[in-house]
């Protein structure tokens, strides 16, 4: 297995990011504007260009995409997010890979880039079903935090957590 960096709209990053935004469409319903995308926070390649960001995919010897996951910078966002924040984003593996531990070596990596862009805290949101996400997160360091950032802050099944990039813990 290999970890390679791409571009948020990399074929491959598209195939995944399809494939979570049906999942969430399968847990959550159509997301809130009524569209079946899954979720509506806004997204852009330039968000994931390093060092501002990075989106991570993870492929099998054959060059079969197997999981992704990526980070954005937040400095400045009025969305409740504090400057220094990382955003995990499109945290995924596909159903036949998972419980290789893909997603913990990609979220490591992720921690890592993070890190050493200067970010001094990783945070995301979550749903309340998404169980194994949140055990994940949770034996990672990641504690829950206030509903005060992302684009579902207000949603009462959403899930927030963070981590502190300042120690290696």
């Amino acid at each position: 297995m290999h970890i390679r960096p791409v571009p948020y709209d990399h074929p491959d990053a598209v195939k995944l990011s399809d494939q979570v935004l049906q999942e969430y469409v399968e847990l959550y319903g159509p997301s809130e504007d009524g569209g079946t995308d899954g979720d509506a926070t806004p997204l852009d390649a330039s968000m994931f260009l390093p060092p501002q960001g990075l989106y991570l995919i993870a492929y099998d010897e054959t060059g079969h995409p197997l999981a992704s996951g990526a980070w954005r910078s937040q400095d400045g966002n009025p969305e409740g997010y504090e400057d220094g924040d990382a955003e995990l984003k499109r945290m995924y593996v596909v159903p036949e890979a998972r419980g290789l531990g893909l997603a913990r070596r990609i979220l490591a990596a992720l921690e890592s880039d993070a890190r050493a862009a200067g970010r001094t805290r990783m945070v995301l949101s979550t749903g309340a079903p998404q169980r194994a996400a949140i055990g994940l997160y949770a034996s990672s360091g990641y504690t829950p935090t206030p509903r005060t950032f992302g684009h579902y802050r207000d949603h009462d099944d959403v899930r927030c957590l963070a981590k502190d990039l300042r120690s290696r813990a």
